[in-house]
């Protein structure tokens, strides 16, 4: 199974000339980290993720010591740390970035490598002592999936949840999965159950959990409509829903998945397709109606953009972030950053040169500082990735692991200059708290808490939730 195809295995080699947008007086690009191959090369299709230390967490696809791969971990000022080198026996090819869960521990995939290559589910802790807790393919034919391009999400049962790009019950066509944290695994959907793949095929994106309780993502192909992929939920019982099936016009091969908005409904990209041919925005209701926000390659020399192979992130002020691996300003090819509100109005934040980084796969981060990072997958200044920042001027704020449970349930707050903190609330309910370290709160649902927003008095200030806290019976 090869790693890139058609337009993909073009662009990877070909990203040249691109520019920098015009930036706000607020607005500022810093590239952090050139990698070099020892310290990992190519991070893919990857988000960095922000542990309860404070430092941001990653995966580079090739590179390190063992040549198949790293785990990476970056300070907020750039200094990065390889925790692990993949050497092909523990896995190889991490295409996707981490899972922090509540035991503090770090959750992701290889794309190969294991016991029988075709990819593995592994555990890392902060220290950098990694477990291989699957091997995909240990059943006949790869009943239980193969090739893992997507990340893990934890649910509110403790469990994690991801798919398989290959394998499953109905040949090669990839499966949904559910894996406990000590490494049990359940296949829940195998993809391609019909003729013509109506529920979907080959899956290259991960799951959300929707606040209804039931996980949501997108497949890279099949379909009602050909093969140009679909936006499906499933519960934690296995049972699949197609939600919809792109017909080109509006969108075709989505490569990452969904993120749930603060007004209910999801948003996510296409690669391709759309009325301009080179990928999209849709927003797509928990119903499954679909709308097209935008079409990229709208504006001359596609100076907006094109191929949006990463998922979005809402940020702060309620706007969505995201990438493009190929357009830009100046007659560029090097890729994008843009930011679009909920209506569909798109503003290019930032045009990649090659300098400072091209081909910009993953997604964002927005870390509590209100900062953006995120990673390009080639540069041209050693060719092996960067990781950057960029800074809209956006305030702190603090997040909750998890975002909803019932009274009494664990919470860790994650933030910045936590230390003193003098309360903490739930939708105005008061909270017992310990503070753990500058970065780390742990609570518990208060009695008598309400959905709404978590605040942490400090003593610079309050800080508030990104997302409201739903509590649940």
């Amino acid at each position: 199974m090869t790693k890139l195809n058609g337009w993909k295995q073009a662009c990877a080699v070909f990203l040249f000339c691109a520019a920098m947008a015009v930036a706000s007086p607020a607005q500022k690009f810093t590239t952090l980290v050139n990698f070099d191959e020892t310290n990992g090369s190519h991070p893919w299709y990857e988000s960095l993720i922000q542990g309860t230390d404070g430092n941001y967490y990653g995966t580079t696809e090739g590179g390190g010591t063992g040549v198949g791969g790293t785990v990476f971990q970056i300070t907020r000022g750039g200094t990065l740390t390889p925790l692990y080198s993949f050497d092909g026996t523990d896995g190889q090819s991490p295409y996707a970035g981490l899972l922090q869960a509540a035991n503090g521990n770090f959750y992701g995939t290889t794309y190969q490598g294991g016991a029988n290559n075709a990819g593995t589910v592994f555990q890392i802790t902060p220290e950098g002592t990694l477990t291989p807790l699957y091997n995909f393919c240990a059943k006949t034919n790869c009943s239980d999936g193969g090739y893992p391009y997507a990340g893990l999400v934890q649910a509110t049962n403790g469990n994690l949840y991801g798919t398989t790009y290959g394998g499953g019950a109905y040949g090669n066509y990839g499966t949904v999965f559910e894996i406990t944290p000590e490494g049990t695994l359940t296949t829940l959907h195998s993809f391609c159950a019909k003729a013509q793949c109506p529920d979907g095929a080959l899956p290259y994106a991960g799951l959300v959990q929707a606040t209804n309780g039931d996980l949501y993502g997108t497949t890279y192909g099949g379909g009602a409509y050909g093969d140009y992929g679909t936006v499906f939920k499933i519960t934690a019982a296995g049972k699949l829903t197609t939600l919809h099936s792109f017909d080109y016009t509006d969108g075709r091969l989505p490569e990452d998945g969904l993120v749930q908005a603060t007004n209910g409904s999801f948003y996510g990209t296409t690669s391709s397709g759309g009325p301009n041919e080179n990928g999209t925005v849709f927003k797509i209701t928990a119903a499954g109606k679909l709308t097209t926000l935008y079409s990229f390659c709208a504006q001359a020399n596609c100076t907006d953009g094109t191929n949006p192979t990463a998922g979005l992130v809402q940020g702060t002020d309620g706007d969505f972030y995201g990438t493009t691996v190929e357009g830009g300003a100046n007659n560029g090819n090097y890729g994008t950053i843009f930011k679009i509100t909920p209506g569909g109005t798109l503003t290019t934040l930032h045009s990649f040169d090659g300098t400072d980084g091209e081909a910009p796969y993953g997604g964002l981060l927005q870390a509590t500082s209100g900062t953006f990072y995120g990673t390009t997958e080639v540069s041209t200044t050693t060719g092996y990735g960067t990781v950057f920042s960029l800074s809209m001027g956006l305030g702190a704020f603090v997040e909750t692991q998890p975002t909803s449970g019932a009274v009494g349930a664990p919470v860790i707050i994650r933030g910045d200059n936590l230390t003193g903190t003098t309360a903490v609330t739930f939708h105005g309910t008061a909270a017992t708290f310990s503070v753990v370290s500058s970065s780390e709160i742990t609570t518990t649902v208060p009695p008598g808490a309400t959905t709404g927003t978590v605040e942490v008095t400090t003593p610079s200030g309050t800080l508030k939730s990104n997302v409201k806290f739903r509590v649940t019976p």
